[in-house]
């Protein structure tokens, strides 16, 4: 056999293992950054910082169409994916400590600046009374939903009563954190301003 008829031995056992470890190194270095701004905030808790919110684990919210609580259409936590989520549940009656939780949501959220849109606002009611038509409005951009014996409203971990807390979930679904009864908003703003800002999926 003639030296131009030799087979080509270039791509060896040993340059093809090598061929292998540069693609898994550059596929590593692409997505280190998603990885290692999620894993910060959820896994990462140095030595002096607290984190108001309670964070959860394991509270996946399902999904599934919830009539409206009044006026509207039906609301399905599908179609806020891609979007962090506030949310509180009340009797549809929506008395003052409910409001008052309402206008928490709306003023963190207004607080955001050029994050506004990727936050969004939810009251689940607990019971079959309407939410009335003047808080609808004042609170114009929240979705109101009946979800009384709901897998949703299961889904919601509390302690005393579900109606204590305003919950956060992020863009895949996942309720990530739990503000205590009369929560401090100024508090909320910066547990949410953390998360916006290392967050890539929303």
């Amino acid at each position: 056999m003639s030296a131009e008829q030799l087979p080509n031995t270039d791509n060896t056992p040993a340059e093809q293992r090598k061929s292998r470890r540069t693609l898994l190194l550059v596929a590593a270095v692409c997505i280190a950054p998603f990885i290692g701004s999620w894993a910060l905030y959820y896994f990462w808790q140095p030595t002096g910082r607290i984190n108001y919110g309670e964070l959860l684990e394991g509270a996946v919210m399902p999904t599934g169409p919830m009539p409206p609580a009044g006026s509207g259409k039906p609301f399905d936590f599908a179609q806020l994916r891609g979007r962090w989520v506030f949310i509180t549940v009340d009797s549809g009656g929506c008395a003052e400590a409910c409001q008052n939780r309402l206008w928490k949501m709306r003023q963190v959220r207004l607080t955001q600046g050029k994050y506004l849109e990727r936050i969004e606002r939810a009251f689940l009611a607990n019971d079959a009374q309407p939410i009335a038509a003047v808080v609808a409005k004042e609170y114009e951009g929240t979705w109101f939903a009946a979800a009384e014996g709901t897998a949703q409203l299961k889904a919601l971990p509390f302690k005393a009563q579900v109606s204590d807390h305003i919950y956060l979930m992020d863009p895949l679904g996942n309720v990530v954190l739990r503000f205590p009864k009369d929560a401090d908003p100024s508090r909320m703003k910066k547990d949410l301003e953390r998360l916006l800002r290392v967050s890539r999926i929303g």
